[in-house]
């Protein structure tokens, strides 16, 4: 398998209910990662994208999370209809979704 331009990373931790922090998984990150999978299969490209989930990064209250390298560019409060736009826009074309970017504060 050749090394993809941009390596995806969706946090899809869950947290027991009670938690004092909340988790991405509690916010649909299960969804957002599937409609991921889905369009890298729809857009065929397996050798430009690789998609993995993952644990907490940190910015749960902005959640879910996805964090996009090489740029390290990390998109909270992702959606499924967002995911569409992220693959287009910034996977695709280079071009970061600034509507979607975290504050500074956070990353």
């Amino acid at each position: 398998m050749p090394r993809p331009d941009k390596h995806v990373f969706i946090c899809v931790q869950n947290r027991p209910m009670g938690h004092p922090r909340p988790s991405c998984g509690q916010k649909n990150a299960a969804e957002v990662a599937e409609e991921f999978y889905w369009q890298l299969q729809q857009r065929q490209a397996f050798e430009k994208v690789q998609i993995c989930t993952s644990s907490c990064f940190g910015p749960c209250s902005e959640g879910p999370s996805v964090l996009v390298y090489p740029e390290g560019i990390m998109y909270g409060r992702v959606t499924k209809e967002d995911v569409a736009e992220i693959f287009e826009q910034h996977l695709l074309n280079d071009t970061p979704v600034a509507r979607l970017q975290v504050d500074k504060e956070f990353w």
